[in-house]
């Protein structure tokens, strides 16, 4: 009696042990009784189950996250390209939760990965690249976000937010949109340098002519005025021939010796009786 006793004590506590369970702070629970749901978001604390009937299933409250392998996608305009996403997701029905999933994770995850791989799809299939980089990528991710959160109610998830954290071309497209836009800076370039050719000419030729007509009316002023020089000239010189005829002849006739014997080996081979000697032979005559 004392052995069955002791036997009953110790079985008694085994059942005490095993029909009590807690749940952490953080955590949610649900029980389950032969493979129907008893007891849902069962709350932090000491809980009783029965033992062997009673399965208990924990969560948790906090966010969790999923990072997604790489996927190739196609975009709009029919390129290749390469994505990593991560998803914040929780529990949010813990009933569908356990019904969809049977209460593993690793089949939520699975499930979710799936739900972001098909939106991921539709949305870079309505966008090109330089779209899904640049302007657009904001609408995408929030595009994104409400779709797989509708998507994923039925499995008890609620999907936080969806971020895009790397898009690349495979190297054969990197390398074909590499000399594509080569080709257009190229282009652009060559635009650019026959513009500014065609400018540069059109600019020397402007200049060029204005040149051309300030050297003609410089040079046509100074005609102009070289004319009235030798017009004004000419009238001093009438003027003063007339004043005195005589005195005019010899003024030029000194000229003319001076021009001629300047050099002291200059050889003049003239008559002693023409009229440039004139001046030297009335000096003769004068002198006493």
């Amino acid at each position: 009696m004392k052995g069955f006793a002791i036997g009953f004590s110790a079985l008694a506590v085994v059942l005490l042990f095993s029909s009590l369970f807690t749940v952490r702070e953080g955590e949610v629970a649900l029980m389950v009784r032969l493979g129907k749901i008893e007891r849902t978001n069962l709350a932090p604390g000491l809980h009783y189950k029965i033992p062997f009937l009673d399965t208990v299933f924990r969560f948790d409250r906090k966010l969790l996250s999923l990072e997604t392998s790489t996927e190739r996608f196609l975009t709009k305009e029919q390129k290749d390209v390469l994505v990593d996403s991560v998803v914040k997701w929780r529990v949010a029905d813990l009933t569908r939760f356990y019904e969809a999933t049977r209460g593993v994770e690793e089949r939520a995850r699975t499930a979710l990965g799936q739900i972001i791989k098909d939106r991921l799809r539709d949305e870079f299939n309505k966008r090109t690249v330089k779209e899904l980089v640049t302007s657009a990528r904001d609408e995408m991710v929030e595009n994104l976000t409400r779709k797989a959160n509708e998507a994923a109610t039925k499995l008890g998830i609620e999907v936080i937010d969806v971020r895009v954290k790397r898009i690349e071309l495979p190297d054969q497209v990197t390398d074909s949109v590499f000399q594509r836009m080569k080709s257009e800076r190229t282009q652009v370039a060559n635009r650019l340098r026959s513009n500014g050719r065609q400018l540069g000419e059109a600019r020397k030729a402007k200049a060029d002519k204005t040149a051309t007509v300030t050297v003609a009316e410089a040079e046509r002023d100074a005609q102009r005025m070289r004319g009235e020089g030798d017009a004004r000239a000419a009238e001093i010189y009438a003027k003063a021939y007339s004043r005195d005829p005589e005195f005019y002849a010899f003024h030029r006739s000194l000229e003319a010796y001076r021009t001629s014997f300047s050099n002291d080996g200059n050889v003049l081979v003239l008559d002693p009786n023409s009229d440039f000697f004139k001046y030297f032979e009335e000096g003769k005559r004068r002198a006493p």
